[in-house]
């Protein structure tokens, strides 16, 4: 930019210039975050109405007979992007105004809704952040267009939104969901890694250290832990090089019928359901399962021992890592985390560490997705925790928003701990959904729908634009088949039938080589009696 930077005469950086009939200019020493936006905003409030560009927030402060729009500058400039309210500032010296709306503390805010009811909106720290985190949840209230001008369609009221029969669900988002967990794992393992015909190599060794990694950590249903350990037993057994997938899917769809082990072939989305089909879902998912598995390596120090990852504080981020260059869907955004790994990954040292290490790295990937098209606009990806989740885990210096590193590991470790794992909206082995956690009556039956599993258009870490995945659900990867002689078995081409013949063989090679064994042994004492000769 050197040219540019010619012409407009501009020295130092960072500089801002406003291309208007005033000029912006800022030269000093001084150039730290909190200067410079004070600056801004400064020179914002002060300009001539007049020379206003049309986009330029009003920032002018109202007076008693406009005590209906309220707010406060800063907050305004965060606010400008969203949609269903409008944020004024007032002064303190207004005391008639004050005095009519009861306030006697600064800065606060003063909440005025359509329906016209009205209050001091309640924030547990009177933060910028606090405040502009509190109006960004609020109901009705999301960014104005996507990154394609196009506007973003309404939520429908008890649906997921256009495109889709399926009932919303409730949730808390102060809750970690296990339907999410094992929709994630099914996803994954039914439909993502199914678009490989072999593993080998790399891969191979990478969902190796995946599987071992999720059966050692994940705190699920026993029946799902089961499969995970059972594949795992059957992978480290198997001295092959070289593994075709169908006989990965035939294990996890446990067509060899072993009691107890089941994975539920549905997506079932809660806390990671989206307004519309192809946002959250998956992505979420799998970032929460991650999540889940680092807190898990924190609070289980022993549960990796004797895999030869239990001296690795790292184990779960580099298998996470791993998984996302060789496997997920979007090649950009594994891209993206690559170069989030190379950056700092090695500065991790512990396993309290890691669980930082990917809060932080999940908050700087929704920075750069912030109003981008894969962006759910009724979820909007912000930084988080939000101050109503854990308030202690926000402060503020010199006027900047920062972390307490401290209360978010707490926080982290509370949150994404075994103990905050609902099992609400869970199928069951039956493939009903499970009436205690719904709430339904015994006398009604539900009915397990067959749909077509569909690879998210969101995607994980994308920076720039939403992609969908290459992946899409084949025939017969998502649901569970009976199992018939002369239906392959592991993949591996034997049937039932031969099963249970390689058994009888089995058993009959063991008894012939023990009658063996003892007639060589009594023919060797008979020889040695016979031949053997006194000495003289």
């Amino acid at each position: 930019n050197f040219d540019i930077c010619k012409e407009f005469g501009i020295h130092f950086y960072p500089t801002f210039r406003v291309c208007a009939s005033q000029d912006l200019n800022h030269v000093g020493a001084d150039r730290e975050l909190q200067t410079v936006r004070q600056l801004m905003v400064n020179f914002l409030q002060n300009h001539t109405r007049q020379d206003w560009p049309v986009s330029c927030p009003p920032l002018e402060p109202y007076r008693f007979v406009q005590w209906h729009t309220l707010g406060f500058n800063t907050v305004i400039l965060d606010l400008m992007m969203y949609q269903g309210l409008t944020v004024k500032r007032a002064l303190s010296s207004e005391k008639s105004l004050t005095e009519k709306l009861g306030i006697n503390s600064f800065p606060s805010a003063y909440l005025l809704h359509p329906n016209g009811t009205h209050g001091i909106l309640d924030v547990q720290k009177r933060l910028r952040f606090f405040f502009s985190s509190f109006l960004k949840l609020l109901l009705g209230v999301h960014r104005k267009l996507t990154t394609s001008g196009a506007p973003q369609e309404p939520l429908l009221e008890g649906s997921r939104g256009p495109g889709t029969a399926e009932a919303w669900k409730d949730f808390e988002k102060s809750k970690v969901y296990m339907a999410d967990l094992e929709s994630g794992l099914h996803y994954l393992l039914r439909v993502e890694l199914a678009t490989h015909q072999t593993l080998e190599g790399e891969e191979l060794k990478t969902f190796k250290d995946f599987v071992t990694v999720v059966a050692k950590l994940f705190p699920g249903r026993q029946s799902v832990v089961k499969l995970l350990e059972t594949l795992l037993e059957w992978l480290v057994s198997l001295p092959l090089e070289k593994i075709p997938f169908d006989a990965i899917l035939d294990l996890v769809n446990n067509k060899m019928r072993i009691s107890g082990m089941f994975l539920s072939d549905q997506l079932q989305w809660v806390g990671c359901q989206g307004s519309r089909v192809g946002l959250r879902g998956y992505p979420c998912s799998l970032w929460t399962l991650f999540h889940v598995l680092t807190v898990q390596a924190a609070s289980r120090p022993d549960a990796l021992a004797n895999t030869g990852l239990e001296e690795n504080p790292k184990a779960v981020l580099q298998t996470m890592r791993k998984y996302i260059v060789n496997f997920f869907g979007c090649q950009e955004c594994g891209k993206h985390f690559e170069e989030m790994a190379v950056a700092s990954l090695p500065q991790v040292k512990s396993v309290d560490q890691a669980v930082l290490w990917l809060w932080r790295k999940h908050n700087q990937v929704n920075g750069r997705l912030a109003g981008t098209m894969s962006e759910d606009p009724h979820f909007p990806k912000t930084q988080w925790p939000s101050p109503d989740l854990c308030p202690t885990c926000h402060e503020e210096q010199d006027g900047i928003h920062v972390w307490n590193e401290d209360k978010v590991l707490m926080f982290l470790k509370q949150h994404y701990g075994a103990a905050n794992i609902s099992p609400k909206h869970m199928y069951s082995s039956q493939h009903e959904p499970n009436r205690e956690a719904l709430g339904a009556p015994d006398n009604k039956p539900i009915k397990a729908t067959q749909e077509k599993t569909v690879a998210p258009e969101s995607s994980l870490l994308h920076a720039n634009h939403a992609k969908q995945s290459d992946v899409e659900g084949q025939a017969g990867t998502g649901a569970h088949k009976e199992t018939r002689p002369g239906v392959s078995f592991l993949g591996l081409g034997f049937s039932s039938v031969d099963m249970s013949l390689c058994v009888v063989l089995y058993a009959f090679s063991c008894v012939f080589l023990m009658v063996m064994f003892f007639f060589f042994r009594v023919r060797s004492k008979r020889w040695k009696i016979r031949y053997n000769r006194p000495y003289v």
